[in-house]
């Protein structure tokens, strides 16, 4: 007996002999447009009524892919759950290189569909745990190698490299000037501004030149630059020395008897730890600018009392603390960066993946200091 199912683009021939032997032929195409339907169909025909042996003819299939080979492998499986007998017959060489990709001619073939087991929870908290050990052992590690390498470098100060510290220096700090001069011209002008509104009140519009100079110097002024530099430039070191460890470049250096975090690390730490403090005062200075601004055009001062109220409440401890707390963010930042850096592994996507993390880090980590800082400060 001969049953057809026709379409515009594939169809399905049967021929039974007896109740036992069943032929299927494959007509056209068998793609994600006719593969659903057809497998439909044939399991209505198959499962009130196995054959013993089945076999499929695939002489004129027009066009192949893995979705026609889900067909194949659903078949095979129905007729090994009743025990019975599956054969390919007239396979084309481009359907079995198909079938080979699948699966299909192992034991226990995959399907392209596959329904992903979802995780069990504890197992995804064990793993992040772990995953977090071995980050603080990574972190640890490479501590003292920095350490070790500065050691280095007192004993043998030609072994920095100069050249590659300066380059550094101007990505960092130079070509970061515009950007934190004008985020911190604006944060001392909305402060200035904010604070007048509640200072105004009690005739104390002068004050709002201390309160801008206190909280910048002291507080804002490290921490927006720090946060500044841990976007720029903490990002960047993780990118360009993630690269180098996906290019193998690290492994290299390695190989001609260089020290990776001599060779790479050292002049990115020393040239943020030289240049944030920089950043930092040109950071106050264009946040009491700002404060100026608003203090002159809409609070009726004059920029010589401004100025006198702003000398009168800065003092060397409080200048000297900012100062101290940007070389802690620092190195921090450059550390974070490269340590990110250092950790890449797999493709293009782990790049982005570090420098990600680096600045997430970077920026958790100077909030944490910045709070020991605080508390530090409040016994001292």
């Amino acid at each position: 007996m001969t049953r057809s199912e026709p379409s515009a683009i594939s169809s399905y021939a049967v021929e039974r002999s007896g109740k036992t032997n069943w032929t299927i032929r494959f007509f056209g195409r068998m793609d994600l447009s006719t593969s659903l339907r057809l497998l439909g169909k044939l399991r209505a025909e198959l499962l009130p009524n196995p054959p013993i042996r089945l076999t499929v003819d695939l002489q004129h299939i027009g066009y192949f892919d893995d979705f026609g080979a889900l067909v194949l492998i659903e078949l095979k499986k129905m007729m090994a759950a009743g025990s019975g007998e599956f054969v390919l017959a007239n396979t084309p060489r481009q359907v079995k290189a198909i079938l080979s990709l699948t699966g299909f001619w192992s034991g226990n073939p995959s399907p392209p569909l596959g329904k992903k087991n979802p995780t069990n929870p504890f197992i995804h908290i064990g793993n992040a745990a772990l995953n977090k050990i071995h980050q603080i052992r990574w972190g640890v590690t490479f501590i003292g190698s920095v350490a070790l390498s500065f050691w280095h470098i007192l004993i043998h100060p030609k072994s920095l490299r100069i050249g590659d510290m300066l380059t550094c220096m101007e990505k960092t700090g130079v070509n970061a000037v515009p950007i934190v001069a004008l985020i911190s011209f604006l944060l001392g002008s909305v402060m200035a501004f904010m604070s007048s509104l509640q200072l105004q009140q009690f005739g104390a519009s002068v004050y709002v030149a201390s309160l801008v100079a206190i909280a910048m110097v002291s507080e804002l002024g490290p921490i927006m630059t720090a946060i500044i530099v841990a976007g720029r430039s903490g990002s960047a070191f993780a990118a360009e020395i993630g690269t180098m460890m996906i290019s193998e470049e690290v492994d290299a250096l390695v190989t001609m008897g260089l020290d990776p975090t001599l060779f790479l690390a050292i002049p990115r730490i020393l040239a943020a730890v030289i240049v944030v403090p920089i950043l930092t005062l040109l950071s106050n200075l264009f946040a009491i600018a700002g404060g100026l601004v608003v203090g002159v055009c809409l609070l009726d001062l004059t920029s010589s009392s401004y100025l006198d109220q702003t000398l009168e409440i800065l003092t060397v401890f409080e200048i000297t603390w900012g100062l101290a707390k940007s070389v802690v963010f620092a190195a921090l930042i450059s550390w974070i960066g490269c340590l990110r850096g250092f950790q890449t592994r797999g493709g293009a996507d782990a790049v982005g993946n570090s420098a990600t993390s680096a600045v997430v880090t970077g920026i958790f980590l100077i909030i944490l200091v910045d709070s020991a800082f605080a508390i530090m400060r409040s016994y001292w």
